[in-house]
């Protein structure tokens, strides 16, 4: 005779007693938005006072989910959602009417190939070998837009394999790129609970030319690096002539707001090739290029 196991669990799940509430009778008192589940209740949930409970949902609901998924590391991609892929790039400046709209067109070409660079550099991440458990790493994660973003999750699935898209409720139109594996695909209210889940997997990092958000991305992530909440890993600047341009680095050295280390904490890189084998190489090696 065997020993009796004691049940998993003595109370019911959370999701059949949803089923029975909702087949409960109608009265006055189960009508009233006081009697619904509180879980259930949307307009509860969306309280200012249930704040700190929508924080911690945001936090949960992709940890958990990216774990049931295998994923194990992460290769984070930021960068311009606005610099086309080189077949449209003529569009753009065909388009273009005034001298300062010729110009910025001018440039938003010239950046055109950083498309392919980001498209390259994610197939080469996601070819990455499994660990003995079976866990996927360097898997690509971006913002889920349109432009370097969707060149990333467009790599991914060129080596075919998953990739991540962390999405963002904006007021304009911002839908998910095509390519986001779409059990993969994350929507945020928060932008800090948004910028918490690219890093908390994050192994290496590749910062495409980009605007406002970009900045704000990779100057976190830079300060957290600075002050050591976040440990030293591959920071990729795409475009030495871009970067160099819009930043004058050497001057923050200068100035003393900055150490002259500091300005180790990333490297420029030209092409997908060169950024992988810096990550290669901060690792020791392996996987498959």
């Amino acid at each position: 005779m065997t020993d009796p196991a004691p049940p998993k669990r003595i109370f019911a799940p959370a999701k059949d007693e949803a089923e029975t509430a909702a087949q409960q009778a109608s009265s006055a008192q189960t009508e009233d938005p006081a009697y619904r589940l509180a879980f259930q209740d949307s307009e509860f949930l969306l309280r200012p006072d249930l704040r700190p409970v929508r924080f911690q949902l945001e936090l949960l609901k992709p940890e958990l989910l990216l774990d049931e998924a295998g994923i194990a590391s992460t290769f984070v991609f930021y960068g311009s959602a606005r610099i086309p892929a080189p077949d449209k790039a003529d569009a753009i400046v065909e388009a273009a009417v005034t001298e300062r709209q010729q110009a910025i067109a001018a440039r938003l070409k010239a950046n055109a190939h950083y498309y392919d660079e980001a498209r390259k550099l994610a197939a080469m991440c996601s070819r990455y070998d499994r660990d003995a458990d079976g866990r996927r790493h360097f898997v690509v994660c971006t913002g889920g837009g349109p432009s370097i973003m969707e060149a990333a999750n467009r790599g991914a699935q060129d080596a075919g394999e998953e990739s991540i898209g962390l999405n963002i409720v904006l007021p304009f139109e911002q839908l998910p790129n095509p390519y986001v594996t779409p059990r993969l695909s994350f929507q945020f209210h928060y932008f800090a609970l948004r910028k918490m889940h690219f890093l908390l997997r994050a192994r290496a990092v590749a910062v495409f030319p980009g605007g406002f958000g970009t900045f704000d991305e990779m100057f976190e992530l830079l300060t957290l690096v600075q002050t050591g909440k976040v440990a030293r890993l591959p920071i990729l600047l795409f475009g030495r002539e871009y970067w160099e341009r819009v930043v004058n680095w050497e001057a923050l050295a200068e100035e003393g707001v900055i150490a002259p280390a500091d300005l180790n904490l990333f490297r420029f890189v030209e092409t997908a090739e060169e950024a992988w084998g810096h990550v290669c190489g901060h690792y020791g090696g392996g996987g498959q290029a």
